[in-house]
């Protein structure tokens, strides 16, 4: 789910534009996971510009309120969602807290950093959904510590199935503000993929493992 159509071509051109987004079909990337990607997407570059830092952090916020409603406390996942996280909680008035990937391994042993109440609802903020695997472990954090996850929201997603049936079963919505489609669609109207590059993107999305082969 995406938080609306205008808005996320915008979000999508603005990835783009600042090359927080590559898109290479023909010389592709090597995930850390082996798997070949004709994209490699890095939404930490957004902070570096201001006007795109500002219009995706209203638009976070934009989802937190709609989707959501307004919870207690913003928490962001370690360590895309940390900053990202930090700027909707400076919009909507909010505390935050953020989730590192695992516990800390000396003094005080936490997983959560800053101060939350159990029962506290809170929204999750995460920069980026591939399979789901990073952010729903850190979900499942807010959840030991008795927190009252009402979802997650992210800046763009890849779209796999994988992803869809993790956040299933893990009984968790969650929207992002773009993702893989609107991407492809902006990235042609653009000129900066040719149709049979289009293709062959969206041949990857439905099978990376196989996509090369």
């Amino acid at each position: 789910m995406i938080l609306n159509e205008d808005k996320a071509l915008k979000v999508a051109e603005f990835l783009l534009q600042i090359k927080a987004i590559k898109l290479q079909p023909n010389n592709p990337f090597t995930w850390a996971s082996g798997i070949n990607s004709p994209i490699y997407c890095d939404n930490r570059v957004t902070l570096s510009y201001p006007q795109i830092r500002t219009y995706i952090r209203q638009g976070y916020a934009e989802c937190v309120l709609d989707y959501f409603g307004k919870p207690d406390v913003i928490a962001g996942v370690a360590t895309g969602g940390i900053a990202q996280g930090a700027l909707v909680a400076q919009e909507l008035g909010l505390p935050f807290i953020y989730i590192r990937s695992e516990a800390k391994a000396h003094g005080m042993g936490n997983q959560i950093e800053g101060y939350y109440e159990e029962g506290q609802k809170v929204v999750v903020i995460e920069d980026l959904i591939s399979t789901g695997g990073s952010s729903l472990k850190a979900i499942e954090a807010l959840r030991q510590a008795k927190l009252d996850v009402k979802g997650l929201i992210a800046i763009f997603t890849y779209g796999f199935d994988l992803a869809h049936k993790n956040f299933a079963d893990a009984e968790c919505p969650y929207v992002t503000l773009t993702d893989y489609e609107t991407m492809l669609e902006k990235a042609l109207s653009n000129n900066l993929i040719s149709e049979s590059e289009l293709t062959s993107l969206q041949n990857w999305r439905s099978n990376p493992k196989e996509w090369l082969k």
